[in-house]
């Protein structure tokens, strides 16, 4: 069987299921991305999820950067 995804290995076969409980998926400033939690103050960018080639030269999105929940207002789940 083939499985045509662009999706990582990883997340369609998950080695250790703790480590993805941590990450969700939102909405950010209208560009969908998956994050992990960091700590109870912030969650951290894994990977954006948008087909907009924008969103991904856009610096504000990149992975590894972190967002405050006190910018609450601009978060939604999806």
């Amino acid at each position: 069987m083939i499985l045509y995804t662009m999706m990582p290995q990883e997340l369609i076969f998950p080695d250790n299921m703790e480590a993805y409980k941590k990450q969700q998926t939102i909405l950010y400033q209208g560009v969908p991305l998956l994050v992990e939690t960091s700590n109870e103050e912030s969650i951290q960018i894994v990977r954006v999820l948008s087909t907009d080639p924008q969103h991904f030269l856009d610096e504000r999105f990149t992975p590894g950067t972190k967002i405050s929940f006190f910018n609450q207002e601009t978060l939604s789940s999806f």
